[in-house]
């Protein structure tokens, strides 16, 4: 019996250590190493600063009673803000500076709920229930 389990460790350690060279001996894939352009770094730097300038407004007292008052969850509308692309960051953040002063709470809250609404009619959410 000792002799078959030393036959079957050293067979079953000489098949690891075959088996394991092809993976060791492999060369590793180099990285990609690309450049990044001043471009691509201005783009991403923009796509921060108009989810900031959206958290802002969403952050001001009377913007949080009105969309409380609508029946949106606060919790919801930063996560939707946070799911924005770059893109519509970017178009929502341009249409909160297009706005007169003095019609900025009630753009920004119209703003919101035009982007709750589509998405929930597509029903990626459940905000509305008029909506089903």
């Amino acid at each position: 019996m000792k002799t078959l389990r030393a036959y079957l460790s050293t067979l079953l350690i000489a098949a690891l250590v075959i088996t394991s060279l092809p993976v060791a001996a492999a060369p590793a894939a180099p990285q990609a190493m690309d450049l990044v352009s001043t471009q691509s770094v201005l783009e991403a730097d923009r796509a921060g600063s108009d989810r900031e300038r959206i958290n802002e407004i969403l952050a001001r007292a009377d913007v949080q009673d009105q969309l409380l008052k609508q029946g949106v969850d606060l919790d919801e509308v930063e996560a939707r803000v946070a799911a924005l692309s770059d893109a519509e960051a970017q178009q929502m953040a341009e249409q909160l500076e297009q706005l007169p002063a003095g019609a900025g709470v009630v753009g920004a809250l119209f703003a919101v709920f035009i982007i709750l609404l589509v998405t929930d009619i597509l029903g990626l959410t459940d905000v509305y229930p008029f909506t089903r």
